[in-house]
């Protein structure tokens, strides 16, 4: 009789990390088939070992096996044999004709060959472009950051997603830094501020839902009517840019009503006096007219954290990186971070304010990525916000070399930057050479000169931090790469071979630092702040932490105080406190472009990623716009219909869907597709602008002023 149990699959399971831009971090455990040659993941879970995580994933990462999988991997380098054209592939020409396969030593041959006289002459002609494609440390900015700096490349300003909020909660806090995410389950009142959890952190949603079952009331302030708006008790669909005036308006009240721990403001806090005067200037009635709610509204949520803190119940913030992507946006998060220290509700674990926890994390980033391999140079920065503008810049002698070579990992850029025009105009230029490492053949990948295909979380080491809550996660390959596809790290340690001995002048791109293994990495990446047994052990590691970490004071401000006033900033002439400040695009009914427009991610897509999963895609439906019935029915526009979105950047087609979700005067392009999936070829950073923020140099997004009509 056969043996059964001899003849079952070879199944074994492999504890991960999500690599993805959310908060949650969440640890995964993979089952991989190993009777298939080089394995073949069958499925990805929510490892129940880990708290945090407790066995739960988001939809989207719960398809990764799918994505690892899909039948369109680049599964070896490419090299562009048809030119460039807008939309880069020329009229005619698919990928599979617009390039031919290569050797992996073939094409690193091709980019050190094109590279080497840059890097000889004018190396900041040369510059990365990467972003959060990946969080991990190790195929992030590690390897690659080591190779631009020994190339003494142009740095890249990593700015297009947090910058502004970051700037504003570290010079009113001192850093990223804030309560204990698992502290929310406890909260008595939570405010939900410029975020949608349900889509974009679903395991803080189930602390708020844990919160809200044992009696919490939960506030959401949005101009979309969310997911999370449904589920919450009140929302608050302010205008776009108005969170600032907001922020002041509870001020007011709460000193009008003396609602204010007056113990704790004078220990733990600089610059109350100021603070006071501007927010006597913000009554609920001027608030309500400038951020498009009612005054009662307001009334109603002051009081409620208000008379909550003064019963000594915890009251909590969840902010998010929806409010900064406007002009004032950096000053809005500066407002809204004072708000818990004037109620005292740093004192509970369950009370305080939580945008990111990454500050938290003692990274050794000098030890990743080198720095000193720069040789004393001191390169040029580009913001990747601009990168349209960047691309199009001739050179002179304040912006320095035109740029000559792009080096893109990471990243979608002809996707996500704004003012997408011109960043097609720029990946367009017959003259620009152009490295792109994916998994896929994106936009950006269409503009290459040579592909080089990378390995996915699934096959490949890494660490990671999170900034949604304080535990380290390491990530062990599951299964083999697939194809040719090569982790980032190694794909730079083979290009610092091959341009080395091209360039020898610059001996730092021959330094052993650049050959370092992956494991070496995240051995180096927290030094001996963290345990690695454990994190071998586990997958994870806890940071010691407090549960109230601001009880008494002690913020990492260099005063020790929740900073009202910023000395820092005022010295660089900014205001020492927050300032509300309006947009650059003024929507309304005097305007040529009436209509407001925010693009918050689409459920089932995480910034550009996964659009290619054809479940997910048919979750999403196809490119949208949500706008209200009232401004449907001044442009005589029907649910379903083609609509021309435009302003004086340019425009793009898409679906119409008629919803309260939009409030009046706001429209929401959810994103982000490809710019292959629209209508004609554009997305809607099509219409958004390089305009930006007032702190951290950050995109306004959310910053934009549209009109719409029937296609």
């Amino acid at each position: 009789m056969n043996d059964v149990a001899s003849l079952a699959p070879a199944y074994r399971t492999v504890v991960g990390a999500c690599p993805h831009d959310c908060p949650d971090t969440c640890s995964i455990i993979s089952t991989v088939d190993d009777t298939v040659p080089g394995g073949r993941v069958l499925k990805v879970q929510g490892n129940p070992n880990h708290a945090h995580t407790a066995g739960v994933l988001c939809h989207k990462v719960s398809r990764y096996a799918e994505r690892t999988h899909h039948t369109e991997r680049l599964s070896t380098p490419l090299i562009r044999v048809a030119p460039k054209a807008l939309g880069g592939l020329p009229t005619g020409h698919t990928a599979a004709s617009a390039f031919r396969p290569a050797t992996w030593e073939e094409a690193l041959a091709l980019v050190a060959q094109r590279l080497a006289p840059i890097v000889r002459q004018q190396p900041q002609a040369l510059l990365p472009y990467s972003y959060a494609g990946t969080m991990g440390l190790v195929q992030g900015e590690g390897i690659a950051a080591r190779f631009f700096h020994a190339a003494g490349a142009s740095l890249l300003d990593r700015t297009i997603c947090a910058s502004a909020g970051a700037e504003g909660l570290t010079h009113t806090l001192g850093g990223k830094v804030g309560m204990r995410v698992e502290q929310f389950a406890h909260s008595q009142l939570i405010v939900i501020w410029g975020s949608n959890p349900i889509t974009s952190s679903v395991h803080f949603w189930r602390h708020a839902q844990a919160a809200k079952r044992a009696g919490a009331t939960l506030w959401c302030i949005d101009p979309r009517r969310s997911e999370t708006a449904d589920k919450c008790d009140h929302h608050l669909p302010i205008l776009p840019g108005t969170d600032a005036a907001l922020a002041y308006a509870l001020m007011h009240q709460w000193i009008t009503h003396d609602w204010l721990d007056h113990d704790y403001i004078a220990q733990h806090t600089l610059g109350f006096d100021g603070l006071a005067q501007r927010a006597a200037q913000w009554p609920p009635e001027r608030a309500a007219a400038y951020c498009g709610v009612s005054a009662q509204a307001i009334v109603e949520l002051a009081a409620a954290m208000g008379q909550t803190a003064r019963a000594n119940q915890p009251v909590a913030i969840r902010l998010n990186y929806g409010m900064q992507r406007t002009r004032g946006g950096g000053n809005a998060v500066r407002a809204v971070a004072c708000l818990p220290a004037l109620l005292g509700a740093w004192r509970h674990a369950a009370g305080g304010l939580l945008m990111s926890s990454s500050g938290q994390f003692p990274v050794q980033r000098a030890a990743l990525q080198r720095p000193d391999l720069l040789g004393g140079q001191q390169p040029r920065t580009i913001n990747m916000s601009t990168i349209g503008n960047a691309l199009l810049h001739p050179g002179d002698e304040v912006f320095g070399p035109k740029v000559q070579a792009l080096i893109v990992y990471n990243s979608n850029p002809l996707a996500v930057a704004p003012e997408s025009a011109k960043v097609a105009a720029g990946f367009a230029r017959p003259d620009l050479f152009t490295v792109v490492l994916e998994h896929f053949q994106t936009d950006t990948a269409d503009y290459a000169d040579v592909v080089l295909p990378a390995t996915t979380q699934l096959e490949h080491w890494d660490i990671h931090l999170s900034y949604g809550h304080t535990d380290v996660l390491l990530n062990r390959p599951a299964i083999a790469p697939q194809g040719q596809a090569l982790p980032n790290s190694e794909i730079f340690r083979r290009l610092a071979q091959a341009l080395a001995p091209l360039v020898p002048e610059r001996a730092e791109l021959a330094d052993p630092a650049l050959q370092a293994s992956d494991e070496a990495l995240i051995q180096s990446a927290f030094g001996d702040a963290v345990s690695m047994p454990e994190l071998m052990a586990h997958g994870f590691a806890h940071l010691p932490l407090p549960d109230a970490p601001f009880a008494a004071g002690g913020f990492p401000t260099a005063t020790g105080c929740c900073n009202f006033y910023s000395a820092e900033l005022a010295a660089l002439g900014h205001s020492g406190w927050p300032e509300v400040l309006p947009n650059y695009e003024s929507a309304g009914a005097d305007s040529a472009y009436p209509l407001a427009m925010i693009s918050p991610p689409a459920r089932h897509f995480l910034n550009s990623s996964f659009v290619n999963v054809q479940a997910l895609r048919q979750m999403e439906g196809e490119p949208y716009l949500e706008l209200h019935p009232q401004d449907a029915a001044a442009r005589d526009i029907a649910d379903g219909s083609v609509v021309r979105v435009f302003n004086q950047r340019g425009s793009y087609r898409c679906v119409a869907r008629i919803s309260e979700r939009a409030r009046p005067g706001v429209v929401v392009g959810l994103g982000l597709w490809w710019r292959k999936h629209g209508l004609d070829g554009r997305n809607v950073n099509e219409l958004t602008s390089q305009a930006l923020t007032d702190l951290g140099r950050a995109p306004t997004f959310y910053d934009c002023a549209v009109q719409l009509e029937r296609a």
